[in-house]
Order: structure tokens, then C-alpha cells, then sequence
């Protein structure tokens, strides 16, 4: 049986706000994360993503994308402080 791949679905639509933002413009350029899907293929994985998640279709965001993670990406997470 072939081993299904992991993939996580972003868009980069949307907007956010630092905590030092003033007045109404959003301050940040962001790319937000929809989900996590797994499949043989980019499609697939995104159909089993929606099936599990059905309010993905009722959000705001028109174009999503998707990259495939790596076998062992959860074991080589890795955290990094910006501020010290």
C-alpha cells in the first residue's frame, strides 16, 4: 500500500495586525495556514481535507496552496525567538 503524503494548505489572502499597529491598515504581510491534508496527490489530499473540515468552503479565502511536508517534518520541528 502506498504511503499517503502529508500536506498543509496556506493562502495568503487575509491580513493581520501587530500589536503596535495604528490606525486602521493591517501593518503585516501574512500568509495564514487553512490546513493539514493527506493523500496521494495535492488533489486528493485537499478533498480529504474538505471532507474533514467542511467549513473550509464557507471561509473567506478564494486561492489556496498547498505544500507537500517531509516524512519526518514533525520530528525536525524547531522553534526560533526573534526577540531575546
Amino acid at each position: 500500500m502506498k504511503k499517503r503524503k502529508k500536506f498543509i494548505f496556506l493562502t495568503n489572502e487575509g491580513f493581520t495586525f501587530s500589536k503596535h499597529s495604528y490606525g486602521g491598515e493591517p501593518d503585516v504581510d501574512n500568509t495564514q495556514v487553512v490546513g493539514f491534508g493527506e493523500g496521494n496527490n495535492p488533489d486528493e489530499a485537499l478533498d480529504n481535507l474538505i471532507s474533514k473540515n467542511p467549513y473550509i468552503i464557507e471561509i473567506p479565502f478564494d486561492e489556496i496552496f498547498c505544500l507537500e511536508l517531509a516524512e519526518n517534518a514533525e520530528k525536525n520541528k524547531k522553534y526560533f525567538w526573534l526577540k531575546s
